[in-house]
Formats: structure tokens, C-alpha cells, sequence
């Protein structure tokens, strides 16, 4: 049941951006999510959009289930990511 994952290039660039420590981090629980996305992600409130949780960053994540396949839409730190949002 494993998700294929791509990376909107924002975000990518945004990870190339942040400490090295923080985008290990960040990549490795994307990886744990392709396993098992619903244990992970959590339903974001008025949106079509899915959230995850890695420290003190947010990631929205558009999902399709048909395909199993993950969007990493937007990446922020939690104190302004619900504020740009697509």
C-alpha cells in the first residue's frame, strides 16, 4: 500500500533552504507517511488538503487515493503556514 510522492517546487526549494538536520527530518516522516498515510496525516479544516505534523513545521498535502499517489503542496513553519496556503 505504499503512495508515490512528489514534491511541489516550492516546497523544494523551501527544504533546500532550511538546515540540513531539519530537511533529514522532514523527508524521513514523508517516507513513514508513504507507508501508512492515514496514520500520519491529519484532515485540515475547510480544505481538500491533509495535514503532517514534523516539529515545528507544517506540511499540507493533497492525496489521491485512486492513484495512491501524495502531493506535498506547501511547507511552513507552524506559526504562518495556514495564513499562504494555495
Amino acid at each position: 500500500m505504499t503512495y508515490s510522492v512528489e514534491w511541489n517546487p516550492k516546497v523544494s526549494r523551501f527544504l533546500h533552504k532550511l538546515e540540513r538536520d531539519i530537511t533529514q527530518r522532514i523527508i524521513l516522516k514523508v517516507k513513514e507517511v508513504q507507508e501508512d498515510p492515514f496514520r500520519y496525516l491529519e484532515h485540515y479544516e475547510g480544505d481538500s488538503y491533509y495535514k503532517l505534523r514534523v516539529g515545528n513545521y507544517r506540511l499540507l498535502v493533497d492525496v489521491d487515493l485512486k492513484n495512491k499517489f501524495l502531493l506535498v503542496q506547501v511547507i511552513g513553519h507552524r506559526s504562518n503556514i495556514y495564513n499562504r496556503h494555495p
